[in-house]
């Protein structure tokens, strides 16, 4: 039987309660009133909500609902719900009312107490709110729990703190808006009443066998594989990168692209990535909160689907040793509600004023707050992927390429940019191809944050991290810089004069941020120290850039975050290193324990067994007692290796929760952890496989 084509315009969207679907349902006074308040942040009263309520809940019983649940996003990672049915007071005739009102769509009453606060609420103080994001679509989401209406909400406790990403991305989204809309006013730009930060979050994973995952525990309890030995292939061939794709992937990718557009989600790249195994989603741009929800849509849809096809996914930032680990590059710029991009260099951006000007400003915003935009991506698992040679360096710096570059070093070294360097055509060399118009600029895999096009592209944010701090940290630091630019130009005489003069001061200053060359060579970490800019290798190093005194400033000065809120994250951050590192220690002092030791020391019983056997035997037992000396040897290794990390773990978890455990974690526990993993990698390449304990990674990647 010919399976059903799927034609992506009838099903995109169709469980989305999007802008077509209110206008298509709401009263026309209603869906204007809901529209202006979008558009000019109004608050909405009960009665235009008790009306949008009604239609929402009909729209989603329609779509088999039974439940609602405000969806949203605490300062775990990951999203948060709980879930109500429609049911309301049973009646005399023994049925029950389905209802849905204006204030349970509004306002949702969670328990907070449980979630991670920093300090922020005490167990005790159990009270939090969720706020319904109107400006992000209600969705149906359909999975083994039936249909749930799930409505995209803010988190606050009951003091009004921030619990969550979504609340301080909306400040920064209202922040870099309004002075977005300052700089533009002063090139003439009258019209536009809105700037918008548009965000696409590319999704990197790796896909593996589910009945071989559940056989590992380091997978099952922290998502990345603690011990393995490399196996005799690995991506040396870049055969995987853009391979085709196989049958197994193809029909997962398939389902995971039709769930997604059915809930509104632009899914339209997928292929192999570099490793083995690994595997890329990528979807067209959103606004940020759109597009920072959607993402986390993504991550739970691919980890679902995975599942229904007998594997898992693998979103840790680093889950194989010796391959490729995963990251999610943040693709940013900024556009008016006219359409316009503010990132758009045009033709001829040496004669592009305004471009200029937004150009130069990201630079020094990036440049004056590089730690703080290293901390937005800092997380365990990216320790071990910034720096190597498959993602950008922890060192921040700032693509442009080659005719981005030249207009400003004209700038820099002449006042003027006369000319911008002409992109030609790329000739193939072979008369039946067509000649192709070359881009700007070549690509820059090794660069943090590069400039594509139109836009910037922020590389560093882990696999399994929601985007929203990175966005919330770009969209605050620009629209502090466009402040200052415009607190400058407002008051000049000749405005022609001052705005490029500020333009080449702009460029002068902060041309150190930028770097078009090979950010993995040991030459540009020399050149970066030389040049001033930080290197900040590890998630404990980076997390005090959040509570700096100019942070502190910066984030109260745009009402994006207070000082509370960001001590707050920092003691959460901190909390949430040491445990991440605690149960992976705690993992491999339990497998080294219970399989490793247990199995190898069996299999040196039957080695010595064999060796007495050959030597009975009359035969040369050399190579079989060469054999069982080594892996005594490697053995004894790993057993004092394993008392070492037991040892340092438990002062670990005895030291009180805050930075200095976070660092002794970093500084001892993770070290002797490597220290363990050394001997019984080495210990898997010469004991017999049979005897092994669990599946190699051999087994993982490549028997998908």
């Amino acid at each position: 039987m010919s399976e059903k084509l799927v034609n992506i315009s009838e099903i995109f969207g169709e469980n989305v309660f999007d802008d077509a679907t209110m206008q298509e349902r709401l009263p026309k006074k209603v869906y204007k009133d809901l529209k202006k308040m979008i558009e000019e942040g109004k608050e909405l009263d009960l009665a235009t909500a008790d009306v949008i309520a009604h239609e929402m809940k009909e729209w989603a019983i329609e779509k088999g609902a039974t439940h609602y649940t405000h969806w949203f996003q605490p300062l775990t990672g990951t999203t948060a719900e709980k879930h109500d049915s429609f049911i309301s007071a049973p009646m005399e005739n023994g049925k029950v009312l389905m209802s849905f009102s204006g204030k349970e769509l509004i306002k949702g009453e969670p328990d907070a107490s449980s979630f991670p606060s920093g300090g922020l609420r005490a167990t005790f103080e159990a009270r939090g709110y969720t706020a319904w994001d109107c400006t992000s679509p209600a969705f149906v989401r359909k999975d083994a729990a039936g249909a749930t209406l799930c409505i995209p909400t803010a988190f606050c406790s009951y003091t009004g703190e921030a619990l969550d990403q979504k609340t301080p991305l909306l400040r920064s989204m209202e922040a870099i808006s309004e002075q977005s809309l300052r700089l533009i006013r002063l090139f003439g730009n009258t019209t536009a009443r809105k700037v918008t930060p548009s965000v696409g979050a590319e999704q990197e994973y790796f896909l593996v066998d589910a009945k071989k995952f559940h056989e590992r525990k380091d997978l099952i309890y922290t998502g990345r594989t603690l011990f393995g030995a490399m196996p005799p292939k690995g991506q040396e061939l870049d055969d995987h990168y853009f391979g085709t794709i196989r049958q197994r992937i193809a029909s997962f990718m398939k389902d995971v692209n039709e769930e997604l557009w059915k809930m509104g989600v632009t899914a339209k790249t997928q292929h192999n990535e570099v490793a083995p195994a690994q595997h890329e989603l990528a979807p067209i741009y959103a606004k940020a909160n759109v597009a920072v929800d959607h993402n986390q849509i993504v991550m739970q849809t691919l980890k679902r689907i995975a599942s229904e096809h007998g594997m898992k996914c693998l979103l840790h930032e680093k889950p194989f040793a010796g391959v490729n680990g995963s990251g999610k590059h943040n693709n940013w710029s900024l556009t008016t509600d006219e359409g316009k991009n503010l990132l758009d260099p045009g033709k001829t951006p040496h004669e592009n004023i305004q471009f200029l000007l937004v150009l130069t400003c990201i630079l020094k915003a990036v440049d004056e707050h590089a730690a703080l935009l290293r901390e937005s991506a800092a997380d365990p698992g990216n320790d071990h992927r910034l720096g190597a040679n498959e993602a950008p360096p922890a060192i921040i710096s700032v693509f442009l390429g080659e005719q981005l570059e030249d207009v400003l070093e004209q700038l820099v070294t002449t006042g003027e940019a006369t000319h911008s360097l002409n992109t030609g055509k790329l000739q193939t060399g072979v008369r039946t191809l067509p000649d192709l118009a070359k881009d700007t600029s070549d690509r820059n895999r090794t660069s943090p944050f590069a400039f594509t096009g139109n836009k910037f592209e922020f590389r560093m944010v882990g696999s399994r991290d929601s985007v929203a701090a990175s966005n919330i940290v770009l969209n605050t630091i620009v629209a502090d810089a466009f402040a200052g630019a415009c607190d400058i130009l407002e008051q000049a005489d000749d405005f022609p004069k001052a705005v490029h003069d500020l333009i080449k001061q702009y460029a002068t200053e902060h041309y150190r941020i930028v770097f078009n060359g090979n950010g993995y060579s040991d030459e540009w970490v020399e050149e970066a120290a030389r040049r001033g800019l930080p290197n900040i290798r590890s998630m404990v190093d980076a997390i005090p850039a959040l509570v700096d005194e100019g942070t502190v400033e910066l984030f109260e000065k745009y009402h994006v975050f207070t000082r509370a809120e960001l001590v707050s994250r920092a003691e959460i951050k901190y909390e949430n290193y040491a445990k991440a590192i605690n149960i992976e220690a705690r993992t491999m002092i339990d497998m080294a324990s219970k399989q490793f030791i247990p199995a190898v020391i069996k299999y040196t019983k039957t080695l010595a067994d064999t060796v007495n056997a050959v030597r009975e035997a009359g035969a040369d037992p050399s190579v079989q007692a060469a054999l069982l000396g080594e892996i005594s040897s490697l053995l004894a290794e790993t057993k004092r290796a394993l008392d070492v990390l037991v040892k340092v773990a438990d002062t670990a978890a005895g030291m009180d929760e805050g930075e200095a455990q976070a660092r002794y974690y970093h500084e001892e526990v993770f070290p002797a952890m490597e220290a363990l993993r050394a001997p019984v990698d080495r210990l898997e390449m010469i004991v017999d496989k049979e005897a092994w304990p669990m599946p190699s990674y051999g087994d993982l990647l490549f028997e998908v």
